[in-house]
């Protein structure tokens, strides 16, 4: 049925230069490959979601030169579909109810990321409890569900480093599949929305790329077929720290409203890609030039006038 890529921003602030650059990627590939493009708000966070910042990213996005095949759709609109392929897990005797405190519970809801943690689960609540009901009367406490991995490697295969082997018991441990109030957590969401969308491509930052071993686990327990995955190296602030919504970092709707050409922002973007050093270009006209083989493995630094950059 051809390739079908997703843009998946989560919805609790704006998108920033790091998410461009991505997105950028990530569009590009499927365009070059005659693909489609889903649009999916990735909304599980109910506490710092907000419809205000989905449409700030649909403005950004169009701002920039993007656009994508069908309606947006809203991940906490599929409940039902998370909550169906929990059960099964569970059926299946792959997971344990968990009682730990609310940061694990916030690790559950959001994307992780390389350097936020850097803990392993120590399994605390493994084997302690028969049901979900035991773990409730015994502490008082509502319990979230944790996949229980083993110790076999997890091979995945990244279309820009290449193949790599994942540890279970060192790079992720056991984890959560839904959270303590009942919503289904970062890992089970995207597995299975990805699955019903139709997704064949996952295109993110590669401070992600862990992340696909515990989604590989998932994919195949639950019968699902793997995505190709492409990892972005990330773009660095001008102290060569990641971006993040959460910090002062460069916001494409600050770009905008600076007066920023967004095709000169395309053409820097691209070039930092290693796609070529262009004059201003939009993402429709940079697409015949776009090879993954192309794309540079190193992280993209700010410079400190960011703005001159892109007006030189």
């Amino acid at each position: 049925m051809g390739v079908v890529s997703r843009l998946a921003p989560s919805p609790t602030g704006l998108v920033h230069l790091g998410h461009a650059r991505t997105f950028l990627v990530a569009w590009l590939s499927a365009r070059s490959q005659r693909g489609r493009v889903l649009l999916r708000h990735e909304d599980l966070d109910q506490e710092r979601s907000r419809d205000s910042y989905a449409v700030d990213c649909e403005r950004d996005l169009r701002w920039l030169g993007l656009d994508w095949d069908g309606p947006p759709s809203k991940q906490s609109e599929h409940a039902g579909l998370f909550s169906a392929a929990a059960l099964k897990l569970t059926q299946a005797g792959a997971t344990y109810p968990c009682v730990c405190t609310r940061a694990e519970v916030r690790a559950a809801i959001a994307a992780p990321h390389t350097g936020d943690s850097g803990d392993i689960y120590p399994g605390t609540c493994k084997g302690l409890f028969e049901s979900i009901e035991e773990a409730k009367s015994r502490t008082g406490r509502d319990p979230a569900l944790r996949y229980s991995v083993d110790e076999v490697e997890v091979e995945i295969f990244d279309a820009l480093t290449g193949a790599h082997k994942l540890s279970p018991f060192t790079d992720f441990g056991d984890f959560p599949i839904t959270s303590r109030d009942g919503h289904a957590a970062y890992h089970l969401a995207v597995v299975v929305d990805d699955a019903h969308q139709g997704v064949t491509e996952v295109v993110r930052g590669d401070d992600l790329l862990t992340s696909s071993g515990p989604q590989a686990l998932l994919q195949d327990a639950l019968g699902l077929q793997r995505p190709n995955w492409l990892h972005v190296p990330l773009v660095l602030d001008h102290d060569a720290k990641r971006l993040a919504k959460r910090s002062d970092s460069v916001s494409l709707a600050l770009l905008r409203d600076s007066g920023v050409d967004p095709r000169e922002l395309v053409a820097w973007l691209a070039k930092g890609l290693g796609l070529g050093d262009f004059g201003a270009i939009s993402p429709q006209e940079l697409i015949s030039y776009f090879s993954p083989g192309a794309l540079s493995r190193e992280p993209l630094q700010l410079p400190a006038d960011l703005l001159g950059a892109l007006s030189s």
